[in-house]
C-alpha cells in the first residue's frame, strides 16, 4: 500500500506534518501549555488549504511543463506560485475560521503575510527539488552519451582492424599458395581460427587475456609457415594474469607488428620474446622482439598502433600507458600498463 504512494505525496504529508509540530511545540514553548482544542482545529484548516492550493498550481506546472522553462522564467513562476497559494491559502482559512466558524482570527495583513511565509518555502523545496532532479538527469543522459560515443569509436576501431589485420594474413597466404600448396591449406586453417576466435569476441569490449593468447598463438602458428626457423617465440605468462581483462586482438596486434615491422626486415630472423605479469595493482605485458625501430618508426601513426593507443585511452583513461622503443641495438620492446579491473 505505501509503495504506492509517490514521493510528492509523501513530501507533502511529511512537510505539513512536521508544520504541526513546529507550531505546537512554540505554541507551547511561549505560552508552557499546549494549545487548546480551536488551536488544533484551525492548524488542520490551514493545512488543508496549504494542501490544496499547492497541489492545484503544481498541476498546472506540471500540465504546461513550467518546470522546465528557462531560469528567468522559473524565477517569475516561483513569485507567480507563491503569491497565489498565499492568497489561496488565507482566503480558505479565512472563509472557514471567520464566516463559517464565526471566530475572531489575526490581522488581515498578518495573516496574509504568515501564508506567504508558508507558501514561499513550500516552494523553495519545490524549485529546489527539481533543479537537483534535472541536474542529476544531465549528469545521467551525459554518461549515458559518453558510453555511447564510447562504444561507437570503440567499434569504429575494430572494424578498421579487421580488415588491416586479413589484408596482411592473406598477403601471407598468398606467398605460400605456388611455394607450397599444402602449406597454404594450413595456412587457410590457422587464419580460420583466428578470425572465429576473433569474430566471438568482437561484441566485447574486453576479453580474458587467456582468450588473447589463443588468437596470438594461432597468428604465430601461421607466421610460422612463412618463416620456418627464423621464427623463435617465448612466452613468460604468470598464471594469476590469465583470466584478467584486456582489450580485444590488442595483443595480436602488437605481436603482428613485431612481426611485419621486426622479425621481417632481418635476414636471419629472430625472436618474439612475450611476457605478461603484476606489478601492484597494474597489469603489465610487453611484448619484445629483433629488430629496430628507424626515425620513420618512430615517429609512425599507423593503425595497429594508434588503435592500441585510441582503445586503452577509451577504456582506461590515464590509468593505462603504451610506448614502443628500442631497448638496445638489436631489440624493440612494445610496453602496456593497465589498472586491475
Amino acid at each position: 500500500m505505501f509503495r504506492r504512494i509517490s514521493k510528492y505525496w509523501w513530501c507533502q504529508m511529511l512537510g505539513w506534518t512536521a508544520y504541526f509540530v513546529i507550531n505546537v511545540f512554540f505554541t507551547y514553548t511561549f505560552s508552557n501549555k499546549f494549545p487548546n482544542a480551536f488551536h488544533y482545529v484551525s492548524m488542520l484548516i490551514l493545512i488543508a488549504f496549504g494542501v490544496l492550493s499547492t497541489h492545484l498550481f503544481r498541476s498546472l506546472i506540471n500540465r504546461f511543463n513550467w518546470v522546465n522553462s528557462s531560469v528567468e522564467k522559473q524565477v517569475l513562476l516561483f513569485f507567480t506560485m507563491m503569491a497565489g497559494t498565499g492568497v489561496v491559502l488565507y482566503l480558505g482559512y479565512y472563509a472557514v475560521i471567520k464566516v463559517l466558524l464565526r471566530r475572531e482570527i489575526s490581522p488581515v495583513v498578518l495573516g496574509i503575510l504568515g501564508s506567504f511565509l508558508i507558501t514561499t518555502l513550500w516552494w523553495l523545496i519545490y524549485f529546489a527539488w527539481h533543479y537537483i532532479e534535472r541536474n542529476r538527469s544531465s549528469q545521467v543522459n551525459q554518461l549515458k552519451l559518453e558510453t555511447t560515443v564510447k562504444e561507437l569509436e570503440l567499434k569504429t576501431i575494430k572494424a578498421q582492424m579487421n580488415p588491416h589485420f586479413i589484408f596482411n594474413a592473406l598477403n601471407s597466404i598468398r606467398a605460400l599458395v605456388d611455394e607450397n600448396p599444402q602449406r597454404a591449406r594450413t595456412a587457410i586453417t590457422e587464419l580460420s581460427n583466428i578470425l572465429r576466435s576473433s569474430m566471438q569476441t568482437e561484441k566485447s569490449e574486453t576479453v580474458s587475456l587467456e582468450n588473447e593468447l589463443n588468437i596470438v598463438k594461432d597468428y604465430l602458428a601461421l607466421e610460422h609457415i612463412r618463416f620456418e626457423e627464423r621464427l623463435s617465440v617465448v612466452y613468460e605468462i604468470d598464471p594469476d594474469t590469465l583470466e584478467l581483462q584486456v582489450p580485444p586482438m590488442m595483443l595480436q596486434t602488437l605481436v603482428e607488428n613485431a612481426i611485419k615491422h621486426g622479425i621481417s626486415r632481418v635476414i636471419r630472423g629472430g625472436s618474439v620474446y612475450i611476457t605478461s605479469s603484476l606489478m601492484g595493482m597494474q597489469h603489465v605485458i610487453t611484448i619484445e622482439n629483433t629488430g629496430q625501430l628507424v626515425e620513420n618508426d618512430l615517429n609512425s601513426h599507423g593503425l595497429g598502433l594508434q588503435s592500441t593507443r585510441q582503445r586503452l585511452s577509451l577504456l582506461f583513461g590515464n590509468k593505462a600507458s603504451f610506448e614502443i622503443r628500442n631497448k638496445d641495438e638489436q631489440t624493440v620492446v612494445a610496453k602496456v600498463v593497465m589498472p586491475l579491473l
